[in-house]
């Protein structure tokens, strides 16, 4: 027998026994050890030597965080509706031995707690403020299992309301309780723009009639200021040309025939003054008549101073002129009346009443 043989051989079983007493430990990973079923020490990422036979490897962990997902359980709330919740835990395991020698399985435990705890929460809440008080619930559900999972060697980071599924019938009614919500608010938005509406277009109404009324007003007040610069105007100028009662009368006399004007004119009053007018003018082309024969009356004059009494031969050319101006002027007059009077008349017949005059003196 070849004596190197022997040597191989323990050779071998040393490499091998040196290779077994090497553990390599990832990052973020945590090994327990156990010498003869006793927990020893907790192999750190890296190189670690342990005694082959003796110590060996009893759970691996993984330090990092971890993400559980339950399954929707069925919880009853306070005021008798069953809901169903999906929950999410986010945990990491900060002491490997006591995640390895506190709990059997730390994963069903957290399950179980998590389930327990939220039938707390949720049977003390009715179904409305479970489904407005996720907050709360994450809050006092993190607070509990926090609380129980540290001696485990577990750090619970968050928790998490997934899913709150009520029952069909109670969604249907929830359906109909925000459509009738949110056809009360739109009927209540729409009727608050057309109050809005009828506010603003009466107060558009408001301000426009008091702009039309100011205009209206600041128009009259100028009309009447110009009617009376007008009439202050036409006085002056008579007083200032110092006219005579036989223009003032002609004048009269003109505006007459605008006193019979318009379709709705069915009484019309004749003054007393329009006789008076009437003379006047006669006077007026009267006394025109005579200053135009002056001479002619004067020499007749000096005649009769010289040769005694007139004698009465005829008529005199100039008074039978001034008449029959005067007479003329008058009967111009009367006709223009009359005239008038016809125009009313027409206008009368043609309305169904019948006109009537009067004359004041």
């Amino acid at each position: 027998m070849d004596p190197a043989i022997p040597l191989i051989i323990i050779a071998v079983l040393l490499v091998a026994i040196a290779l077994s007493a090497i553990r390599i430990v990832p990052q973020a990973r945590a090994y327990n050890i156990e010498r003869f079923g006793r927990y020893i020490r907790t192999l750190d990422p890296g190189l670690n030597f342990i005694i082959p036979g003796v110590d060996r490897v009893n759970s691996k962990f993984d330090l990092r965080e971890q993400v559980f997902t339950s399954r929707p359980q069925p919880v009853i709330t306070e005021d008798n509706l069953v809901v169903n919740i999906d929950t999410v835990l986010y945990y990491q395991v900060t002491q490997p031995r006591a995640a390895a020698y506190e709990v059997a399985n730390y994963i069903q435990a957290i399950d179980q707690l998590t389930v327990t705890t939220l039938r707390n929460v949720i049977g003390s809440m009715d179904l409305e403020r479970t489904l407005t008080s996720r907050e709360e619930i994450n809050t006092r559900l993190r607070g509990v299992l926090d609380e129980t999972t540290g001696k485990w060697g577990i750090r619970i980071n968050r928790v998490e309301i997934k899913a709150i599924d009520p029952p069909p019938t109670i969604k249907e009614a929830m359906e109909k309780q925000m459509r009738a919500d949110r056809d009360k608010r739109a009927a209540i938005l729409h009727a608050e723009g057309e109050r809005q509406s009828r506010i603003l277009k009466a107060e558009g109404a408001r301000q426009q009639a008091i702009l039309e009324a100011q205009g209206d007003q600041q128009a009259a007040i100028l009309r009447a200021d110009g009617e009376a610069k007008a009439i202050e105007q036409v006085f002056q100028a008579v007083h200032a040309n110092n006219a005579d009662a036989k223009l003032l009368a002609y004048k009269y006399l003109e505006t007459l025939p605008s006193l019979a004007e318009g379709e709705g004119n069915t009484f019309w009053v004749i003054p007393g003054e329009f006789t008076e007018a009437v003379k006047n003018v006669s006077h007026a082309f009267a006394g025109d008549a005579a200053k135009s024969t002056p001479s002619t009356e004067k020499g007749q004059q000096q005649e009769e101073g010289d040769s005694g009494p007139a004698q009465i031969t005829g008529p005199d050319p100039a008074r039978s002129t001034s008449s029959q101006a005067a007479a003329q002027a008058a009967e111009a007059a009367e006709k223009a009346v009359a005239d008038a009077r016809d125009d009313v008349r027409r206008a009368g017949a043609s309305m169904g009443s019948t006109p009537s005059s009067g004359k004041s003196e």
